[in-house]
């Protein structure tokens, strides 16, 4: 597929900054912040103390501050909440006003060497800063630039703009959710499968839920997780039921239209996956992930 691009409207970059931005960050977040390289762009999850999850944020670290990658939509709430465990830390935070985010989609080695990027050794959860813009590999055929709204065009100029929805079914191909208020403060990480996403470090000192997280790890207990399905129906909203049967066995974490129905992300019993399912009326059927779901 030839490259394309996509203003990603539906997410925001908040920003970090301050002489202890890198240890607070690591205090509230699930992965090791304060060990990461100026190369790293990890997902990370913010949990409650039951070990739930409140956000999920794409961590970057830039020379200057740190930026973090959330949706739209919840992140008022999400800043507020944040600045409650500032104290007397020397951080900041709050909205990053100058970056925007971009979708690139598709395959054009050609076209990334040619603004110094090397997309053959630039593996997913690492970002290259390349002038005034910042890209950030995502997974195969998708990557997101970071800049100010000039950069970006500057950027994109030439491209062909891919659909609306394309990039959110990229990330729900990667099993990647989107914790808005619908999701937030539902699901500890495993069940939305952070850990397989690399956005759970488990040799690290305490965070928010850490005990209950790590305690699932060592254990095991999750009866449930995080498992991608088609349908040939509308995008059902966040919360619908996933049923066997008449029995509810899971819930949709994430949606998206697609041109013969829809894709999304449920949380389903491990005891139900292999059993016909539906959702709203119409059945569903199991697509890969980059990863095999664990039966905890």
């Amino acid at each position: 597929m030839a490259l394309q691009h996509a203003a990603l409207l539906d997410v925001v970059c908040l920003e970090a900054r301050g002489a202890e931005a890198a240890a607070f960050l690591h205090a509230q977040l699930s992965r090791a912040v304060a060990e990461l390289d100026v190369g790293a762009a990890p997902l990370a999850g913010w949990a409650d103390p039951r070990g739930r999850m409140r956000a999920l944020l794409r961590v970057c670290r830039l020379p200057d501050r740190w930026l973090l990658i959330a949706p739209r939509d919840g992140a008022d709430d999400l800043l507020k909440k944040l600045r409650m465990f500032v104290l007397r830390s020397k951080v900041t935070l709050g909205p990053a006003t100058d970056v925007e985010v971009t979708a690139l989609l598709g395959e054009d080695d050609a076209w990334f060497t040619a603004r110094g990027v090397s997309a053959s050794d630039t593996p997913p959860n690492r970002l290259v800063r390349r002038d005034d813009v910042t890209f950030v590999r995502i997974g195969p055929s998708y990557w997101q630039a970071l800049g100010t709204p000039a950069a970006l065009a500057a950027l994109t100029a030439g491209l062909d703009k891919a659909g609306a929805t394309d990039a959110a079914l990229a990330e729900i191909g990667l099993g990647i959710p989107a914790i808005t208020p619908a999701l937030a403060e539902r699901f500890v990480a495993q069940m939305l499968n952070l850990d397989e996403l690399d956005a759970v470090s488990f040799d690290k000192g305490c965070y928010p839920g850490q005990e209950i997280i790590a305690r699932v790890h060592n254990l095991g207990g999750v009866k449930r997780r995080t498992r991608r399905y088609g349908a040939p129906a509308e995008p059902p909203p966040v919360g619908s039921a996933v049923l066997a049967a008449d029995t509810q066995v899971g819930e949709v974490a994430r949606s998206v239209a697609t041109r013969s129905g829809c894709e999304l992300l449920a949380v389903v019993d491990h005891a139900a996956a292999g059993s016909p399912l539906t959702c709203a009326g119409a059945p569903l059927t199991e697509l890969p992930l980059p990863f095999k779901v664990p039966r905890d």
